[in-house]
């Protein structure tokens, strides 16, 4: 990670750039498997999971048989935690329940809102160089908490050709989804908005991946298709001071980088020698991850970056926009309280990004690449619509009715003023 002290305004913005592709450089591809996925269905989707996946898939449903063997090969050991990580998830997301929303405007004037659930939904689960089973947990809960009626997964196949990942189809059983299909990519996300002969067409796909399939999400909104968020690579920007620990600091720094290549993380502090005290934890640490491959590239990618004021400090967080954000300092709840761009933000030398990540009962899929600015995380009311009603009797109409005549005729729009006109008339005449 370099090390940058005071950057001026211009660097900073240099600084704080993605390491992604822009979404133009993608789409070509992306609209050439919409493309064939639209005129061939499963027979494009096979061919492109071949070329991208290396997998020849010739049945893309997994069997209730398959699911039920794939869970007795889960430790029982995991099993508890995703259970306990599952309650957690799914009292957050019940508690975000709110009931119908009702107002007299005036009188005889009723409104009120009611939230129905999305019909149909689909979840995209990574499957990768990291099978993400608890991406799982944080959209298929609040998918059922919300009450949608069909929930459907699509998770690559492993390259292996062993098939879905058993702790992704043990979580999937767990979650109460049945249908659960083995394809990944733009082609899931094509198919899932399209439809084929085997997967189902849904109204709004959910779920994180790489930069193809974040722009093949948004090419789906093009067929009246929503979409949770332009959800990307991962990021995360940890604000700390000298009350942190820089092993804790440097842990959480490469618990981000270790998700993919280009994964970004940035350690923003007004102390140049607690940077330098994570440097060298990074250094200790980073041999001994697994996947150190993928961290040391990702961290080739980072920065950290000193500052002199807790005002600039706060200025960057916001500019930036960070899907995650830790602040592990003094004066925590006062920059906690200024931070209005963030996609889920962790507090305290005790407070771990990965906690929100499993178990915390937070969810996990989070705004990237600074659309923190105007998208939230999934929450409950992602797998919700809300539907306003209102009913107007007859004293609302003889009050409300002259107002709307008055604006639909400022409007020129007659249509509209007469069908209040005729209703008032037969009000007045029955009155006499």
């Amino acid at each position: 990670m370099k090390k940058n002290i005071n950057p001026t305004p211009e660097l900073l913005n240099e600084l704080l750039k993605r390491p992604t592709e822009a979404a133009s450089e993608l789409e070509p591809l992306v609209a050439q498997v919409f493309e064939e996925v639209a005129q061939k269905g499963d027979q494009a989707v096979a061919k492109y999971t071949e070329l991208f996946d290396g997998v020849h898939t010739i049945r893309y449903r997994v069997s209730e048989e398959e699911i039920a063997t794939a869970t007795q090969r889960v430790p029982q050991g995991l099993k508890d935690s995703i259970r306990k990580a599952a309650a957690n998830i799914e009292k957050f997301h019940r508690a975000q329940q709110t009931d119908r929303v009702q107002v007299e405007t005036m009188p005889g004037v009723v409104c009120w809102q009611e939230k129905k659930p999305i019909e149909k939904v689909g979840l995209y689960i990574p499957g990768g160089t990291a099978p993400l089973f608890s991406t799982v947990l944080m959209l298929a809960i609040p998918a059922k908490v919300a009450g949608c009626k069909e929930v459907i997964i699509c998770t690559p196949p492993g390259k292996d050709g062993s098939g879905v990942n058993p702790v992704i189809l043990f979580t999937a059983s767990l979650c109460g989804i049945e249908k659960i299909y083995q394809v990944g990519g733009v082609q899931a996300i094509a198919a899932m908005t399209l439809g084929t002969e085997t997967i189902p067409a849904v109204y709004k796909i959910f779920g994180p991946g790489n930069q193809y399939v974040t722009a093949a999400k948004q090419w789906a909104t093009r067929y009246q298709v929503s979409i949770d968020m332009p959800a990307g690579p991962s990021e995360l920007m940890v604000v700390a001071d000298t009350t942190a620990q820089p092993a804790y600091v440097a842990a959480d720094l490469l618990s981000q980088a270790e998700h993919g290549v280009d994964s970004q993380v940035i350690l923003l502090s007004t102390s140049e020698a607690f940077c330098d005290a994570v440097k060298q934890e990074i250094d200790r640490q980073l041999p001994e991850l697994p996947r150190k491959e993928i961290a040391a590239k990702a961290i080739a990618n980072s920065r950290m970056i000193v500052v002199d004021s807790t005002g600039t400090l706060i200025s960057v967080i916001n500019e930036y926009g960070p899907e995650h954000l830790i602040i592990a300092a003094e004066n925590e709840q006062e920059i906690s309280a200024a931070v209005s761009n963030a996609g889920s933000v962790f507090l305290g030398n005790y407070t771990p990004e990965s906690a929100g990540d499993y178990a915390s009962g937070t969810n996990h899929t989070l705004p990237t690449n600074g659309y923190s600015r105007q998208y939230s995380g999934v929450n409950l009311d992602s797998f919700t619509k809300s539907i306003t009603y209102q009913k107007i009797n007859e004293e609302g109409m003889m009050a409300l009715g002259p107002v709307i005549e008055e604006m639909a005729e400022a409007e020129g729009l007659y249509g509209h003023k007469n069908a209040v006109t005729l209703r008032l008339n037969d009000l007045k005449n029955s009155q006499r």
